[in-house]
C-alpha cells in the first residue's frame, strides 16, 4: 500500500502533496502551512515561462535554501483537447516526472503543491496513480477554488436538496446543456476562449442571467461579475463561472403561537 497508515505521518522520505486552497494563503489549513513552512523540497506545475499559481501562493512562506522542482507543462491550451499530440506529450510528461519525483522521494520528503484540493481535478492526481506502490505517499486537502469563488459572490450556492453539477467548458455545446439543465447550481471551470459556448448553452436553459463570472478568486485582482456584464469573449482559462441554487424553503416563515 502506497498511502502510510499513519495519515498524518509527514516524516521520512516520501512525497506528500499539499492543498493550497483556492489562492489566499490565509485560507491553507494549519497542516499545510507547518508543510510547507517545513520543506526542504517542493515541486509544483507551471506553463513555461510563468511562475506558478501554486508557488506564488506559497511566496514568503518558504525556508531559506529550498530545493525547488518546476514541473513545467509541455502543452496547455495550445492543442484542443482531441488532438492525439495533446495527450502523447501529457503522458510523457507524466511519465518523465514520476521517474525524476520517485527518485527525488527515495531519499527525501519531497512536498508536491497543488491548488485548491489534489484530488479534485488537480494535476498530482495524475503523477500519485504512477507512484502508487513505488513511494510513500500522503495528501493534504485542501479547500477547492470553487469554494473560494462562490463565497466571493456573497450567495450561498447550494440548499437543502440542490443537485450541484460540475462542468469542464471544454466539453462539447450539447453535452453541456443537457448536463446544465439537469442541475440546480452550476459550477464551470476551464472557462478562456469557451465563453461565448457557455453563453449559448446558459441561455438556452435560460439562467443566463443567473450566472456569474469570477476570476482570480480570493487572490489579489480578484474580480466577481454577472456573466450578462462581462463584454470580453475571452476569459483567463482557471476562472470559475457559478450559477446559485435555489432555495426551496421561504426566507421568512409564520411561526404559531404555542
Amino acid at each position: 500500500m502506497s498511502v502510510a497508515a499513519d495519515p498524518m505521518a509527514d516524516d521520512g522520505p516520501g512525497i506528500t502533496c499539499v492543498g493550497l486552497g483556492p489562492g489566499d494563503p490565509d485560507l491553507m489549513s494549519v497542516r499545510a502551512d507547518r508543510l510547507v513552512r517545513g520543506a526542504t523540497d517542493i515541486a509544483y506545475f507551471r506553463k513555461a515561462g510563468r511562475p506558478g499559481k501554486a508557488r506564488q501562493i506559497v511566496e514568503g512562506l518558504l525556508a531559506p535554501g529550498v530545493r525547488e522542482y518546476a514541473m513545467e507543462y509541455p502543452v496547455t491550451t495550445e492543442l484542443p483537447l482531441t488532438d492525439p499530440a495533446y495527450h502523447s506529450q501529457l503522458a510523457a510528461f507524466y511519465a518523465d516526472w514520476t521517474e525524476r519525483l520517485a527518485d527525488l522521494a527515495a531519499s527525501r520528503r519531497v512536498i508536491v503543491l497543488c491548488e485548491g484540493d489534489p484530488f479534485f481535478y488537480g494535476s498530482f492526481m495524475h503523477l500519485y496513480v504512477r507512484l502508487q506502490g513505488r513511494v510513500p505517499m500522503q495528501v493534504v486537502p485542501g479547500i477547492t477554488g470553487m469554494s473560494g469563488c462562490w463565497t466571493a459572490t456573497g450567495t450561498p450556492m447550494a440548499w437543502g436538496d440542490n443537485v450541484v453539477t460540475v462542468l469542464m467548458g471544454t466539453l462539447p455545446e450539447a453535452e453541456l446543456v443537457r448536463h446544465a439543465a439537469a442541475g440546480d447550481a452550476l459550477v464551470v471551470m476551464k472557462l478562456g476562449r469557451n465563453l461565448p459556448k457557455l453563453r449559448r448553452v446558459l441561455a438556452a436553459i435560460g439562467r443566463l442571467e443567473e450566472a456569474w463570472l469570477v476570476q482570480d478568486g480570493t487572490m489579489p485582482g480578484q474580480t466577481v461579475r454577472r456573466l450578462a456584464e462581462v463584454p470580453e469573449a475571452t476569459v483567463p482559462y482557471f476562472s470559475i463561472l457559478l450559477v446559485h441554487g435555489r432555495e426551496r424553503v421561504p426566507a421568512a416563515t409564520a411561526i404559531a403561537a404555542p
